[in-house]
């Protein structure tokens, strides 16, 4: 919808915040999500609209921690950021998000203006752990053996 609302939209400055896709969180979901819209845009509606060019859409992927898919194998993260770069993401690693409104969300440099913005972030294991007061990672999920 936000590329149908950007299609019909006169200010340029409201027809960028449309344009503009805010995705927070750099685990699997938010990877898997940026390179998703970034693809849609790029690839599947490039040539469906008159007035707007969907491929000049704005993905950007924002992380708190120093790496995307921090719980993954070293190489995974590179990888995964080469992709979405090639994809045309803009990948901020470090930087937390620390308001989401409807104008967009605001970081430590400053507000970005979005309309679109999915939470892929904070998500907590079960506090099983604690109830079974069994052995735990740093993410609080209960360590298991390979038997």
């Amino acid at each position: 919808m936000a590329f149908e609302r950007a299609e019909i939209e006169t200010d340029r400055k409201v027809r960028e915040r449309l344009l503009t896709f805010v995705v927070v969180g750099g685990g699997p979901t938010g990877v898997e999500m940026a390179g998703a819209i970034s693809e849609v845009a790029r690839k599947a509606l490039s040539k469906g609209f008159r007035r707007i060019d969907p491929r000049t859409a704005r993905v950007l992927l924002i992380e708190a921690g120093p790496r995307l898919l921090s719980s993954f194998t070293p190489a995974m993260p590179e990888y995964a950021r080469n992709a979405l770069e090639k994809l045309g993401v803009d990948i901020r690693l470090g930087d937390a998000v620390t308001q989401c409104s409807a104008d967009g969300v605001q970081v430590k440099d400053g507000n970005i203006p979005a309309t679109t913005i999915i939470w892929a972030a904070g998500v907590a294991a079960s506090p099983a752990a604690n109830w079974l007061q069994a052995h735990k990672d740093r993410n609080d999920r209960v360590i298991v053996d390979r038997k």
